[in-house]
This record gives structure tokens, sequence and C-alpha cells, in this order.
């Protein structure tokens, strides 16, 4: 059981027979009253978003969720094909339920695919890729005061902001949770 003077980022835990995960919260001190905690919360297996205050001392059962790796093969049409490295068993998976998480993913690559009770609901890529700019403008110098950007496309079609110093052909290193150039390779 976890209380919701407890939460953080990223938990899930069942409320009322749902699952859902902590995308935010933060405790409120009111002047005049009780405390409480404002939560914005996500339905694991819908992708609903709704937003719900507790009392500190409510407490809620924490749900098992069962994460394990997958290599990324290839997209087909629609569904985007998976394997899992000890069984070689594959398995396709749909856009509603992958999101934009492959949007920094090259095939071949293994990513972490999160269940509950046998249903897939989301997939987590690497926190961080390394991938190779396809396409940039050239950078000139003395355009800027400082700390100029750019946008670049990477070999998986996303477009990322770079420094003006960053060519086409570059490999970046990029954290795939905010989506942000971190430096060259």
């Amino acid at each position: 059981m976890i209380s919701a003077g407890d939460f953080r980022n990223g938990i899930t835990l069942e409320i009322e027979g749902t699952v859902y995960q902590i995308m935010e919260f933060q405790h409120v001190k009111p002047g005049k009253g009780a405390a409480f905690v404002r939560t914005k919360i996500k339905d694991v297996l819908n992708g609903g978003i709704n937003e719900r205050t507790f009392r500190p001392s409510e407490k809620f059962p924490q749900a098992r969720i069962d994460r394990f790796d997958m290599q990324y093969l290839y997209a087909d049409g629609d569904l985007h094909n998976f394997m899992d490295t000890n069984t070689y068993e594959q398995m396709a998976l749909s856009p509603d339920v992958i999101g934009d998480a492959l949007k920094f993913v090259k095939e071949n690559e293994t990513v972490k695919v999160c269940s509950y009770n046998g249903k897939v609901y989301s997939v987590e890529p690497p926190l961080f890729v390394e991938l190779v700019i396809t396409d940039t403008e050239p950078g000139f110098k003395g355009d800027t005061a400082q700390g100029a950007t750019k946008p670049a496309t990477v070999e998986t079609g996303a477009v990322v902001y770079v420094p003006l110093f960053v060519d086409q052909g570059d490999k970046i290193k990029i954290d795939t949770r905010t989506g942000e150039y971190l430096s060259r390779v």
C-alpha cells in the first residue's frame, strides 16, 4: 500500500479497480484547512489523463507492472513489430499503444515493453540514443550572442534542435525523455 503523501512521478497504483500512473503531483498546504495532494494521473490501459486531489493519509495498493526488454524489428503498415530476445517470440503493436515512443528508436534497438495483467499498454525507449543527422542547415558564425540552435532531422525522421556548430552527417546523443540534444559523439 502507498499513501498519497508518498506519491512520486512514475508510480503505478490501483484506484477504484483502475490502474493509474502518476504523471505529476504537488503537495499543497493551504493557510486554512487540511493539506492535500494534487495529482495528474494517467489511466495506463486507455491513456486518459485525469486530475484528482487526495488527502495525504489515503492509501492505495501499488499495481504490479511487468517491464521486459524487446527488440524493435520493423514497421509493417500501421503495426510495429517487436521480438523477445530470450524466446524469439514476436509481437505486433498498434500506434495508439506506442504513441511517440519510437520517435528516436532505430530498427534492431532494444526497448522496454510495459504490461499489466498481460495487456501491453506502453513502450519505453532507451533513455539516451545516438543518431546521425541526415538534414540540417549550415550554421554561420557571428549570427548570435549566445546559445543559438537550429533544427536538425535525424535518421529516424525526428527533428531536434542542435547548436550551430553541428553539421549534417554528425552523430549526436539525444535524451529521449525530453527530445533534447546532449552532445556530439
